[in-house]
């Protein structure tokens, strides 16, 4: 018996650095594949790019395919690496739960508190509120794996848990502040669906195929009710088993870890950074300090560079402080707080929640753009920095 948890001990060690690696990895190619956007929009080809973007493919745009389709398939691994760690993971238990969720919490409202104060004189932009208090797990990891073995590995396991339940309270923000009007018929198909998924549960299917049929039918369905269809992901990831064993909690033969390990490659190395230089392309040509300086993007670009570090920085030292929590292992005081920096890298989540907020091509979301871009620039390099030194306590 001991021999066997021990095997899969190792197992699942080698798994999550598996997982971390991909999404590192992944992390680079989206900032070239960002960088790349900015440069096209800004160079003669900007016409061609912006063109192919906006051109119609059966129903829907290019740009609303990737934003709208494959955007699902990001929350579908989000679903599922939530419920992994919900479950038989690294917030399986409260006690581990308290430090990276009273982070995450923290680190998500201070930033929409500063955001509220700088723009609370433009109601126009206060729909944005939400911008900055996503973490970009793909892109924070990417900066930390260019730091090597400085940073204890108690902090990218953090940082992972902070970005997994920042990811969930944005689907909850996505659901409740950005949805508009619905659709009874579609809203009911779509808990007939959902029912259905759960059905497939109970009955223990452990093919992945009947999950994904149904959760294909439910994007549809959910699409059409009027809530933002990349929510059909994360309910579909919720009723994908993960069987368990009193020996081997997590049996890597789980139709939730084979579809988990499966998805991350395709997400990490194909859907961010396609949704990246979808998205990440601004024409900076007519932007003035004026229009940089504005509240909207100002509001955006100090929510995550200040708002993020103070959050979470000052949630973890106040439960540490107080004996509710112990501090991650072999990490300086000094490398938190680059950790909480480097959690305003808010690219990916923040560019999505920009065009729910404001719709796709206004004034308000290229303005939006520019902070994020800025912001998030800022938080990476300001983190690299500080954990780059931060080897003494």
């Amino acid at each position: 018996m001991i021999r066997r948890l021990s095997s899969h001990v190792v197992r699942r060690a080698t798994a999550i650095r598996a997982l971390l690696k991909t999404q590192a990895a992944g992390g680079y190619v989206l900032m070239a594949a960002a960088a790349a956007a900015l440069l096209i929009a800004n160079s003669p080809a900007s016409g061609a790019y912006f063109h192919i973007l906006h051109r119609m493919l059966g129903p829907l745009s290019v740009l609303h395919w990737i934003n709208d389709a494959l955007m699902a398939l990001i929350f579908l691994l989000v679903g599922l690496e939530i419920k992994r760690e919900m479950i038989d993971g690294e917030m399986s238990s409260w006690p581990r739960r308290i430090l990276p969720g009273a982070a995450a919490l923290a680190g998500m409202a201070v930033p929409a508190l500063v955001f509220v104060i700088v723009n609370r004189g433009v109601p126009a932009n206060l729909a944005g509120w939400a911008i900055p208090s996503a973490t970009d797990i793909a892109f924070a990891l990417g900066v930390l794996a260019l730091l090597g073995p400085r940073v204890p590995a108690s902090l990218k396991l953090l940082l992972t848990a902070i970005a997994v339940i920042d990811d969930l309270g944005a689907i909850v923000i996505i659901a409740i502040a950005y949805t508009d009007t619905l659709d009874p018929t579609a809203l009911g198909a779509a808990a007939l669906l959902c029912a259905l998924l759960w059905g497939l549960n109970r009955a223990r299917v452990m093919a992945i195929w009947p999950y994904l049929m149904a959760g294909a039918a439910l994007w549809a369905a959910v699409h059409a009710s009027g809530i933002h269809a990349t929510l059909a992901g994360v309910a579909t990831a919720l009723a994908v088993p993960l069987r368990r064993t009193i020996a081997l909690p997590e049996d890597a033969h789980s139709p939730l870890i084979r579809l988990e390990h499966a998805l991350a490659p395709v997400v990490a190395f194909a859907i961010v950074p396609l949704f990246g230089f979808a998205n990440a392309g601004v024409d900076l040509s007519g932007v003035t300090m004026a229009a940089a300086t504005a509240p909207l993007p100002l509001g955006i670009a100090l929510g995550l560079v200040l708002g993020k570090s103070l959050g979470i920085f000052g949630s973890i030292t106040l439960l540490v402080r107080s004996g509710r929590a112990n501090a991650p292992a072999g990490a300086s005081t000094r490398q938190i707080a680059g950790l909480s920096m480097l959690c305003g890298i808010g690219f990916t989540m923040s560019l999505f929640i920009t065009a729910l907020a404001f719709g796709e091509g206004s004034v308000q979301e290229s303005s939006a753009k520019i902070g994020i871009i800025a912001g998030s620039l800022v938080a990476a390099l300001v983190g690299m920095a500080v954990l780059g030194c931060g080897r003494q306590p």
